[in-house]
């Protein structure tokens, strides 16, 4: 996967278009990245015990990694990443 934790990126599509944040945890299995604020949703939690009161948290789903870009730290423009092998093998 070409995304590392860590990176600034811009979201592509969805209903944070446009949004830029940085990657809190990359998911190589599923091809899916964590970003920090975006995507999240509300979820109902029901009271577990005799005295707990049931409540609303924030969660924050992954994304598609295909649905986000990259941002170039130096000129700070969305990028695409690419990797080439030269002739020493590296």
């Amino acid at each position: 996967m070409k995304l590392k934790k860590g990176d600034l990126v811009k979201i592509v599509s969805g209903k944070d278009k446009g949004r830029e944040a940085k990657i809190e945890k990359v998911l190589p299995q599923i091809e899916k990245v964590l970003v920090a604020g975006v995507n999240q949703y509300k979820r109902h939690l029901k009271a577990r015990a005799q005295g707990q009161s049931s409540e609303i948290v924030t969660i924050t789903k992954p994304l598609a990694a295909s649905n986000v870009a990259l941002i170039c730290p130096h000129c700070k423009l969305q990028t695409r990443i690419g990797f080439r092998i030269e002739k020493n093998g590296k």
